[in-house]
């Protein structure tokens, strides 16, 4: 891969790896326990509960997504880095571009 392409990658991986650590953060203080003493009726409570689980849900995908971003992020100088590990073609440099940790190419995906 050519360098002004892998310099291109790293910057975008850097600025993605950025927004999910801001996305994580955000979604902790989200995800704080409902406190009891709140007065809240019943109904509001059983809907906060609700939004709570999906925000964890939310939350345990942009840690899976933040893991895949560091070690991408490791493999960029890699020859092997852009080629789809299932059919062994190029991964075209835009679709890396939109989603950077991924390791398939559309077709594959």
């Amino acid at each position: 891969m050519k360098e002004e392409k892998t310099k291109q990658i790293k910057k975008r991986i850097k600025e993605e790896i950025k927004n999910t650590i801001s996305s994580i953060k955000e979604y902790k203080l989200l995800t704080k326990p409902i406190t009891p003493e709140n007065a809240i009726g019943r109904v509001s409570r059983m809907d906060a509960i609700n939004n709570k689980s999906v925000i964890e849900a939310a939350l345990r995908k942009a840690e899976e997504k933040l893991k895949q971003l560091e070690f991408i992020k490791t493999q960029v100088d890699n020859d092997d880095f852009g080629i789809c590990i299932k059919c062994y073609k190029e991964i075209p440099i835009a679709r890396i571009l939109i989603v950077p940790h991924s390791r398939y190419c559309v077709n594959c995906a």
